[in-house]
């Protein structure tokens, strides 16, 4: 059986924005973005109501080579260790 970290599902709620913006535009209605409010927030709850944590729908791949990466052209740019 899987961890509870390794069972959580994550999906960017820009990227529920950003699917939703284009098929209303495609609709032929004339979404806009910020002049009512962040549309992430709602998009972040509509993902919770469907048992999808918010976040970076990589994260859980790559976000430790991410940081590792990070920390390696830091040290090589800035010697940081």
């Amino acid at each position: 059986m899987m961890g509870a970290e390794q069972d959580v599902e994550t999906f960017n709620p820009w990227t529920v924005v950003n699917l939703v913006f284009h098929h209303l535009a495609d609709a032929g209605l004339h979404p806009v973005l910020g002049e009512r409010g962040d549309p992430a927030v709602p998009a972040a709850a509509l993902l919770r109501a469907l048992g999808i944590e918010p976040g970076r729908n990589d994260e859980a791949l790559t976000s430790a080579g991410v940081q590792d990466q990070l920390a390696e052209i830091r040290a090589r740019m800035l010697g940081e260790p």
